[in-house]
């Protein structure tokens, strides 16, 4: 006698809506009816692990359960899985470190701190980047030097804490660089350096959530880069907003290379480096009331 095993639920396309609704209001994110197919495998499991009979079971689960709110961090996680690597976009990152550091470690010489704010740092790797840029420089020694890595996904948050990584994440990395800040594990991967990894700080955070945001406090720069191609354009407002409002006056705003801050804002100041254009917050930045912020 043969068990017979039960096809899984299948997304339909009002179930999809829902739940891609959902996911908007939640997290800020944005998927056009292509991603009807990723939300159908990739939600398809936690459908069967819940014992729902339906991805319209699963809107309700997500909506009304008392567990609902921590499942759909779990959809949102499934949702985001995104791939990167050290020392992407090398010719922005060079512009930092020439042209961006010199002025920052001009500007904060009598307090000796220094803050960098990785706002989506999926697994870590544009974190610990910064941080090897930071360290390498000389700028900074002596110095209170932080990075923060934040990210909606707590499994990437915890991949980044660990500073254990593979191949995958090396594909443009210097020797003399790896050599200098990696250590070669018997398993075949490699753990970033201590020193490094004591400068950076990581944390889940939803970015459209800016209380929370507080928590990094005040920074002299972000890099938020290929973040808010997935929000829409409201979403976008709030994070840039977000953004503006931790950042020190003076300090720099560092996005993707598809990305700019056209119909989002025009409270920064356009910066123009010899390989990139970034952007400053105003030294003068105040509030309507003349506060500055």
């Amino acid at each position: 006698m043969s068990l017979r095993l039960e096809p899984r639920p299948r997304l339909t396309r009002d179930a999809f809506r829902l739940l891609r609704d959902l996911v908007n209001d939640y997290a800020g994110l944005t998927y056009d009816d292509a991603a009807m197919y990723a939300f159908d495998r990739r939600l398809g499991e936690r459908v069967l692990a819940l014992e729902l009979g339906s991805f319209d079971e699963y809107y309700k689960y997500l909506r009304f359960h008392v567990r609902g709110a921590a499942e759909l961090d779990e959809a949102v996680e499934l949702l985001t899985t995104k791939e990167t690597y050290f020392f992407r976009q090398e010719y922005q990152l060079r512009a930092f470190e020439k042209e961006v550091l010199p002025k920052i470690a001009a500007a904060n010489a009598s307090r000796r701190r220094i803050s960098v704010w990785s706002a989506g740092c999926s697994t870590g790797e544009e974190a610990y980047t910064l941080a090897m840029i930071l360290d390498r420089s000389g700028l900074f020694d002596g110095w209170d030097a932080r990075v923060m890595g934040s990210d909606i996904s707590k499994q990437n948050i915890a991949h980044a804490r660990r500073g254990v990584y593979r191949s995958a994440s090396f594909r443009v990395i210097e020797d003399n660089v790896r050599r200098a800040y990696f250590t070669p594990t018997a398993g075949g991967a490699e753990v970033i350096a201590d020193r490094v990894k004591q400068m950076c700080h990581f944390g889940q955070m939803n970015l459209l959530d800016a209380s929370r945001a507080a928590v990094v406090g005040r920074v002299d720069a972000v890099f938020c880069r290929n973040v808010l191609i997935y929000f829409d354009l409201r979403s976008r407002r709030r994070v840039i907003d977000s953004l503006y409002d931790r950042l020190v006056p003076g300090g720099y705003l560092m996005l993707g290379h598809s990305e700019s801050l056209l119909n989002l804002s025009t409270a920064f100041e356009l910066v123009h480096l010899e390989e990139d254009l970034v952007y400053r917050k105003p030294l003068a930045a105040q509030r309507w009331d003349g506060v500055e912020r």
